[in-house]
This record gives C-alpha cells, sequence and structure tokens, in this order.
C-alpha cells in the first residue's frame, strides 16, 4: 500500500516514519505498509506519530545501503512533498557526505 523510505527518522510535522533513522550512516530505512483496509489504517495511523507503527504486522521494517522500486504500473515517487519522478527508482544515501557546522553548544 505504502513505501517510505528515509535517513532522518522525522517528517512531515512530527512523523516518525523511521524512528531509528541516522542522518549521517549511509543507510536508508524503508517502511512498508502492506495491504490494510482503508478503516484500518485510518485507526491506526495515529500510530505514527510515536513510532509504535513498528509494532503493526502489516508494517515490515528494514535498513538498505540503496533502494529500488517496480512497480507493475508507473506510480508516483514524491521526496519532502515534492513529485520527483515515477517509478522504477533507486535511491541511495552517501555515508556523512554533507558537512555542517553547528555551535560548539550542539557538539556532543
Amino acid at each position: 500500500m505504502v513505501v517510505a523510505f528515509a535517513n532522518t527518522p522525522a517528517y512531515g510535522g512530527g512523523i516518525l516514519i523511521a524512528p531509528q533513522a541516522r542522518l549521517d550512516d549511509g543507510k536508508l530505512e524503508i517502511c512498508v505498509v502492506e495491504a490494510i483496509a482503508k478503516p484500518r489504517l485510518l485507526r491506526l495511523f495515529p500510530s505514527v506519530y510515536s513510532g509504535r507503527h513498528l509494532n503493526l504486522p502489516e508494517v515490515k521494517y528494514f535498513q538498505a545501503d540503496r533502494l529500488r522500486i517496480e512497480t507493475e504500473k508507473p506510480s508516483q515517487v514524491y521526496a519532502d512533498g515534492e513529485y520527483i519522478c515515477s517509478t522504477p527508482v533507486e535511491v541511495t544515501v552517501e555515508r556523512a557526505a554533507l558537512k555542517v557546522i553547528v555551535p560548539a553548544s550542539w557538539a556532543g
């Protein structure tokens, strides 16, 4: 029904789609929601705000270095709410590719 991939824990106003994600590990977190009746999906949707959706039997969650998605019919692919392309698509993440300067008070 839905495939979401991320390298950050949350998006869209606090939706914890990938609560185990780390920005710098070079891994994609993949969350797959299998076919589910719409009433059940709507009832369970609030669980994504706490990350509890990972415990649902219809949800599969895993990590990968790269992801290729192919569909029988082209499906739209979005990133940060913007249309990017249609399937098939291959996605990768580069480990520690971006250097960020932050205030000393932020450094762990």
